[in-house]
Protein backbone atom coordinates (compact mmCIF):
# COMPACT_ATOMS: atom_id res chain seq x y z
CA UNK A 1 0.00 0.00 0.00
CA UNK A 2 1.28 3.76 -1.11
CA UNK A 3 2.20 5.99 1.88
CA UNK A 4 -1.02 8.38 2.53
CA UNK A 5 -0.43 11.38 4.48
CA UNK A 6 -2.70 11.61 7.64
CA UNK A 7 -3.80 14.93 8.79
CA UNK A 8 -5.58 15.74 11.54
CA UNK A 9 -8.32 18.52 11.05
CA UNK A 10 -10.12 18.12 13.56
CA UNK A 11 -12.98 16.83 12.34
CA UNK A 12 -12.49 13.08 12.83
CA UNK A 13 -16.32 11.57 13.69
CA UNK A 14 -14.42 9.40 16.62
CA UNK A 15 -12.23 11.75 18.38
CA UNK A 16 -12.73 15.66 16.26
CA UNK A 17 -13.57 18.51 18.84
CA UNK A 18 -14.75 20.18 15.45
CA UNK A 19 -17.21 17.71 14.66
CA UNK A 20 -20.30 18.44 15.91
CA UNK A 21 -21.77 15.63 14.80
CA UNK A 22 -19.16 13.11 15.99
CA UNK A 23 -18.62 11.08 19.16
CA UNK A 24 -15.63 13.73 20.49
CA UNK A 25 -13.95 10.36 22.55
CA UNK A 26 -11.27 11.45 24.33
CA UNK A 27 -8.48 8.58 25.16
CA UNK A 28 -6.14 8.74 27.97
CA UNK A 29 -2.74 6.28 28.28
CA UNK A 30 -2.69 4.26 31.70
CA UNK A 31 0.03 1.92 31.82
CA UNK A 32 -0.19 -0.20 28.53
CA UNK A 33 -3.51 0.20 28.28
CA UNK A 34 -5.33 3.10 25.77
CA UNK A 35 -8.73 3.94 27.67
CA UNK A 36 -11.79 6.43 27.56
CA UNK A 37 -15.36 6.69 28.67
CA UNK A 38 -18.01 7.03 26.46
CA UNK A 39 -22.09 8.03 27.19
CA UNK A 40 -24.29 7.28 24.22
CA UNK A 41 -27.01 9.71 23.57
CA UNK A 42 -30.49 8.84 21.62
CA UNK A 43 -28.67 9.89 18.12
CA UNK A 44 -26.60 6.68 18.72
CA UNK A 45 -29.01 4.48 18.34
CA UNK A 46 -30.11 1.63 16.51
CA UNK A 47 -32.98 -0.10 18.03
CA UNK A 48 -35.09 2.07 20.57
CA UNK A 49 -32.71 2.76 23.51
CA UNK A 50 -29.43 0.31 21.95
CA UNK A 51 -26.91 1.76 20.49
CA UNK A 52 -25.52 1.03 16.92
CA UNK A 53 -23.54 -1.46 16.17
CA UNK A 54 -21.67 1.06 13.85
CA UNK A 55 -21.12 3.47 16.97
CA UNK A 56 -19.38 0.63 18.74
CA UNK A 57 -17.03 -0.57 16.26
CA UNK A 58 -16.40 3.20 15.74
CA UNK A 59 -14.89 3.39 18.92
CA UNK A 60 -13.68 -0.23 19.20
CA UNK A 61 -11.77 0.90 15.74
CA UNK A 62 -10.52 3.98 17.16
CA UNK A 63 -9.09 2.95 20.50
CA UNK A 64 -7.25 0.31 18.71
CA UNK A 65 -5.99 3.35 16.61
CA UNK A 66 -4.91 5.35 19.23
CA UNK A 67 -3.29 3.03 20.94
CA UNK A 68 -0.76 2.49 18.36
CA UNK A 69 -0.61 6.88 17.99
CA UNK A 70 0.30 6.72 21.78
CA UNK A 71 3.16 5.10 21.12
CA UNK A 72 4.10 6.84 17.74
CA UNK A 73 3.19 4.57 15.22
CA UNK A 74 1.31 6.07 12.62
CA UNK A 75 -1.22 3.38 11.17
CA UNK A 76 -4.08 2.85 9.18
CA UNK A 77 -6.87 0.01 10.22
CA UNK A 78 -6.22 -3.02 7.78
CA UNK A 79 -8.14 -5.93 9.58
CA UNK A 80 -10.85 -5.44 12.62
CA UNK A 81 -13.43 -7.99 14.01
CA UNK A 82 -15.76 -7.21 16.51
CA UNK A 83 -17.11 -9.50 18.58
CA UNK A 84 -21.04 -8.20 20.21
CA UNK A 85 -21.75 -10.02 23.72
CA UNK A 86 -24.18 -7.95 25.18
CA UNK A 87 -26.11 -4.30 24.27
CA UNK A 88 -25.16 -1.00 24.96
CA UNK A 89 -27.98 1.03 26.18
CA UNK A 90 -28.30 4.81 25.52
CA UNK A 91 -27.26 6.82 28.75
CA UNK A 92 -25.22 4.29 30.00
CA UNK A 93 -21.60 4.90 30.73
CA UNK A 94 -19.16 2.64 28.80
CA UNK A 95 -15.39 2.12 29.98
CA UNK A 96 -13.38 1.50 26.68
CA UNK A 97 -9.90 -0.13 26.54
CA UNK A 98 -7.17 -0.90 24.13
CA UNK A 99 -3.41 -2.43 23.79
CA UNK A 100 -1.23 -3.61 21.27
CA UNK A 101 -0.83 -7.72 21.39
CA UNK A 102 1.99 -7.43 18.84
CA UNK A 103 4.42 -4.88 17.11
CA UNK A 104 5.39 -6.33 13.40
CA UNK A 105 7.57 -5.07 10.59
CA UNK A 106 4.55 -4.03 8.57
CA UNK A 107 1.40 -4.73 10.98
CA UNK A 108 -0.08 -3.83 14.26
CA UNK A 109 -1.86 -6.70 16.47
CA UNK A 110 -4.32 -4.65 18.57
CA UNK A 111 -7.36 -5.43 20.61
CA UNK A 112 -9.94 -3.22 22.75
CA UNK A 113 -13.26 -3.86 24.72
CA UNK A 114 -16.20 -1.83 25.74
CA UNK A 115 -17.05 -2.57 29.11
CA UNK A 116 -20.32 -1.77 31.30
CA UNK A 117 -19.98 -0.32 35.06
CA UNK A 118 -20.22 -3.82 35.93
CA UNK A 119 -17.23 -4.69 34.28
CA UNK A 120 -18.97 -7.42 31.74
CA UNK A 121 -18.03 -6.76 27.96
CA UNK A 122 -20.22 -4.91 25.44
CA UNK A 123 -18.11 -5.96 22.95
CA UNK A 124 -14.40 -6.41 21.97
CA UNK A 125 -12.42 -6.34 18.89
CA UNK A 126 -8.98 -7.48 17.46
CA UNK A 127 -7.67 -5.80 14.86
CA UNK A 128 -4.80 -5.76 12.59
CA UNK A 129 -3.18 -1.82 11.57
CA UNK A 130 -1.07 -1.43 8.55
CA UNK A 131 2.01 0.91 9.45
CA UNK A 132 1.73 3.88 7.43
CA UNK A 133 5.38 5.42 7.47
Amino acid sequence: MKKIELKDDGYCFACGKMNNYGLKLEFIIEGEKTVSIFIPQKIHQGFKDIVHGGIISTILDEAMMKAALSRGIRVVTAEMVVRFKSPLFVGDKAFIEAEINNIGKRLIETSARIRKNDNSVIAEAKGKLLRNA
